[in-house]
C-alpha cells in the first residue's frame, strides 16, 4: 500500500480511503475464490498427519477437492477475462509532440508548478471538455509503441478550447485537470481504477453479439459475475473520483486561480457556440455528404457573431487581439481538419475518409456546395412525392413550380393534406437513408482511422452521439417547403444562398438575411393557410408559378 502518494490534503486522504475500500472488495472476492482450496488443503493435511480418518472424511476430502478445483478454474477464467478485456477509450485525435511542441511545453510547465507528474501525451476531442485518460492497456497503443502500466495518463483537450481561448485562459482551465495526474500516480488509486475499468470492460465485452452457444453461456456467466463485483464497489469508486476531483481542485488553487474564474465563462460560451455550430451549420452539411473541414475555426466566427447580437456577450471580441491557444500548434489547419472529420463520424456516422459522396468543404464554398444543394435536393424530393401521390404536375416549360406545392397544401383547410404528404415524405427519406453509402475503405486503411475508431468505439454503431432526435413528419415537410421557397427566390429575384454562423443555411436578398420565412411556412403546413406565405412572396416580388431548377 502507498504512503503519501498524492499529498496529505483532505481530498487526497479521502480518495485513498475510498481506493482502499475498492481494493478490499477485490480482496474479498479473491479470498472467496480461494476458500474452498484452503479447506481442501486443511482436510488433506489432516489426513497426512493421521487425523480425520475414515470413509466419511475421505469422501469429504475428495468432494471438497473437486469443488475447490472447479471454483479455482472458474475464478481463473473470470480473472483472465477481466484482465484481458479492453477498457473503453474516448474517440480522440492523437497530438504528437512534434505537432504541438509549445503546447506540450505549456502543459509540462503547468505540471511543474503544480508539483505533479506531467501527462504522458496529449490528444484532442471534438467537444468542449477536458480530462485525463489512462491508456496503459496494451490494446490502446494506437499511434505509438506499447505503453507501460503506471505511466502518466493522457491529457485530452477539447479542440474548440484551442481556437476560442487565449493561451493564459487555456492554462488556467487545464490546471485542475493536469493536477489530477497526482492522483493517477498513487498506486492504490491506480490499482482501484484498473480494477473498476476491468470489470466495466468485462461487462461490456459479455454483452457483445456474435458468439456461439457455449460462448454465450460463458460470456453470460462472466458478465453476471463482473456486474455483481462492479455493483459492490461502484459507490466507493464514485466516492474515490469525487475525492480525486476535490484534491485536484485544491492543488490547482495555487495556479492562476483568479484567471480561471474568468476563463470558466469562456468554457460555457464555447460550449454554446460549439453546440449551435454542430446542430445548425455542420449537421445540414453532413446530411448532404459534405463535412466542414474547419469546425474549430467556425466556433470563433459563431461566437463573434453571438457577441455582435447579444449584449450579454459584449466585450468578448476584445479578447481576440490576444494570442489564441491554437498558435501553440504547428499546423492548426491540419489538426482542425482531423478533429472536424472525427466530429462528423461521432455525431453523424460518416465514413472514415474522403470520397465522392463524403468530401470536405471549406466555409467559403459552404453556401454553394451545401446550402444551394440542400435546397434543390429537398425541392426535388417533395416534387417526386407529389408525383407519387398523383398531384397534377402544374409544370412550366423548364421544371416544377412552388405554386404546385402551395396549391396542394392549401387545397384542404386545417392542414389535412400535410399529414399524407408528410407521411409519404418521411417514408421516402427513410428509404434513402437506409441505402448504405459507399465507404472509401482505401483512404480509411491508409491513415488507420477506421481501426482506431473501432477500438475507441468498442464496436458500437455510429454515430456514437447523435446530435438531434429524428424529426417529425411535419418538421420534415416544413423544411422541404422552405427549401422550395428558397429555390424559387434564388431563381426568380436573384436571392442567393448564404451561411449564418448561428442558424445555418440562410436566404440572402441584397446581402441581408431573411429570417421571417418560418412563420408563413408553418401556417401553410399546420393550418393549410397559404395567405401569409403569398404575402411574404409578394413583398419580395417572387412568382410561385415560375419554374425552378432542381438537382
Amino acid at each position: 500500500m502507498s504512503g503519501t502518494g498524492i499529498g496529505e490534503s483532505m481530498g487526497a486522504r479521502g480518495a485513498r480511503a475510498k481506493a482502499l475500500a475498492v481494493l478490499r472488495i477485490r480482496g474479498r472476492a479473491v479470498a472467496a475464490a480461494l476458500l474452498p482450496v484452503a479447506v481442501a488443503v486443511v482436510l488433506f493435511a489432516g489426513a497426512a498427519a493421521g487425523h480425520m480418518e475414515g470413509a466419511g472424511w475421505d469422501i469429504a476430502r475428495w468432494v471438497v477437492a473437486v469443488c475447490a478445483l472447479i471454483v479455482l478454474v472458474t475464478a481463473a477464467a473470470v480473472t483472465t477475462v477481466i484482465v484481458r478485456a479492453t477498457p473503453a477509450l474516448s474517440p480522440t485525435v492523437d497530438l504528437p509532440e512534434r505537432s504541438a511542441p509549445d503546447l506540450y511545453r505549456l502543459v509540462r510547465d503547468l505540471a511543474e508548478r503544480l508539483e505533479v507528474p506531467a501527462p504522458s501525451a496529449l490528444a484532442l476531442t471534438p467537444d468542449c471538455d477536458s480530462w485525463l485518460e489512462d491508456r496503459s492497456h496494451p490494446a490502446h497503443s494506437i499511434s505509438g509503441g506499447r505503453r507501460r502500466t503506471g505511466e502518466a495518463p493522457v491529457l485530452v483537450i477539447g479542440s474548440p478550447f484551442l481556437w476560442w481561448m487565449r493561451v493564459a485562459e487555456l492554462r488556467a482551465v487545464l490546471a485542475p485537470v493536469v493536477a489530477g495526474t497526482g492522483s493517477a500516480a498513487d498506486p492504490d488509486i491506480a490499482a482501484a481504477r484498473r480494477y473498476v475499468r476491468g470489470l466495466d470492460a468485462a461487462v461490456a465485452d459479455a454483452a457483445r453479439p456474435g458468439r456461439g452457444l457455449m460462448g454465450k453461456v460463458v460470456a453470460r456467466f462472466v458478465g453476471r459475475t463482473a456486474r455483481q463485483l462492479l455493483r459492490g464497489c461502484q459507490e466507493h469508486a464514485a466516492g474515490m473520483e469525487r475525492w480525486v476531483a476535490a484534491a485536484a481542485s485544491e492543488r490547482a488553487q495555487a495556479v492562476d486561480y483568479g484567471l480561471r474564474i474568468v476563463a470558466q465563462e469562456q468554457v460555457g460560451l464555447a460550449y454554446a457556440g460549439w453546440d449551435r455550430l454542430l446542430t445548425r451549420v455542420a449537421l445540414p452539411a453532413w446530411r448532404m455528404g459534405r463535412w466542414p473541414s474547419r469546425l474549430d475555426a467556425g466556433v470563433v466566427s459563431a461566437l463573434t457573431e453571438l457577441s455582435r447580437r447579444d449584449r450579454l456577450a459584449e466585450g468578448f471580441t476584445s479578447r481576440l487581439g490576444e494570442r489564441p491557444a491554437c498558435d501553440l500548434l504547428e499546423e492548426p489547419g491540419a489538426v482542425d481538419e482531423a478533429a472536424s472529420l472525427l466530429a462528423a463520424r461521432l455525431f453523424h456516422g460518416g465514413p472514415a475518409g474522403q470520397g465522392p459522396d463524403w468530401a470536405p468543404v471549406d466555409w467559403q464554398h459552404y453556401p454553394e456546395e451545401v446550402v444551394d444543394r440542400k435546397w434543390r435536393t429537398e425541392a426535388a424530393r417533395i416534387h417526386r412525392v407529389l408525383d407519387e401521390l398523383g398531384v397534377p404536375p402544374s409544370r412550366g416549360p423548364q421544371g416544377p413550380t412552388l405554386a404546385r406545392v402551395i396549391d396542394h397544401l392549401s387545397a384542404r383547410p386545417g392542414g389535412e393534406a400535410s399529414d399524407v404528404l408528410a407521411a409519404v415524405l418521411t417514408a421516402r427519406m427513410a428509404r434513402e437513408e437506409a441505402t448504405p453509402e459507399p465507404v472509401p475503405a482505401a483512404q480509411a486503411a491508409a491513415d488507420g482511422s477506421e481501426d482506431a475508431l473501432a477500438l475507441w468505439g468498442g464496436g458500437d454503431p455510429l454515430p456514437l452521439m447523435p446530435l438531434q432526435p429524428p424529426r417529425s413528419g411535419r418538421e420534415l415537410l416544413a423544411d422541404h417547403v422552405v427549401a422550395m421557397v428558397c429555390c424559387t427566390a434564388v431563381d426568380s429575384v436573384g436571392a442567393v444562398p448564404g451561411l449564418d454562423w448561428l442558424d445555418g443555411p440562410a436566404l440572402l436578398v441584397d446581402g441581408e438575411r431573411l429570417a421571417d420565412l418560418g412563420a408563413p411556412v408553418l401556417s401553410l403546413v399546420e393550418e393549410g393557410d397559404a395567405q401569409p406565405l403569398r404575402v411574404w412572396l409578394g413583398s419580395l416580388g417572387v412568382r410561385p408559378e415560375k419554374p425552378v431548377r432542381l438537382v
